[in-house]
């Protein structure tokens, strides 16, 4: 290799400090160039100082590889950001939907529901309590109007009057307080109000 090297020296003397290139085609033809090879052509870089040589196609596959595995890594991660997007907006659309059911409730049965007994809780605007458990926002809804109807089934609540999530709630195991007219309490577990 050092004969070579020698060799190569002598005959690329003025370019001497920029290297000498080996340049191998697909069939195995290798040329000797003091520039660059041809694209589709490997590529070794010899420094006829020092005798080192590098393999500039090994470089440039690296670099396309760790370009690759970048671009995969930004798409996943905004496929990722995507997804969880579409997720939160779901949530606050059926959050939306439950709190629908509640005011149609209310609107048909005047009698037994202030008009304020169930207000909606706005995805973008929650009370401190709820925001601990927005993950669960539509369950919440849904749940305030379940414990509304079972203090009215019980025959002891005339009219509710506010029916809300309660302080005591945990995460998977949320409360609702229900406040009737007739001043009577009522305090509900989520499994109790699971149908």
């Amino acid at each position: 290799m050092r004969f070579i090297v020698l060799i190569l020296a002598g005959i690329f003397s003025a370019h001497a400090y920029a290297g000498v290139y080996k340049c191998t085609d697909p069939d195995g033809k290798t040329v000797y160039r003091s520039g660059p090879c041809s694209e589709g052509k490997s590529s070794v870089e010899i420094n006829v100082k020092t005798g080192v040589s590098t393999n500039l196609s090994e470089k440039e596959n690296q670099a396309a590889l760790s370009e690759a595995e970048q671009q995969k890594k930004m798409a996943q991660e905004k496929l990722e950001q995507e997804q969880l997007l579409a997720k939160q907006n779901k949530l606050k659309q059926d959050a939306v939907d439950e709190s629908a059911k509640n005011q149609f409730l209310i609107k048909n049965n005047p009698t037994q529901f202030s008009p304020f007994a169930i207000p909606p809780y706005h995805p973008d605007q929650l009370p401190d309590l709820v925001k601990n458990f927005q993950n669960r926002l539509p369950e919440i809804e849904r749940f305030r109007r379940h414990a509304a109807e079972k203090a009215l089934a019980s025959g002891q609540c005339g009219r509710v009057e506010a029916s809300e999530l309660d302080i005591k709630s945990e995460k998977n195991a949320l409360v609702f307080s229900v406040d009737c007219s007739s001043g009577k309490p009522f305090h509900f577990n989520e499994q109790e109000l699971v149908r």
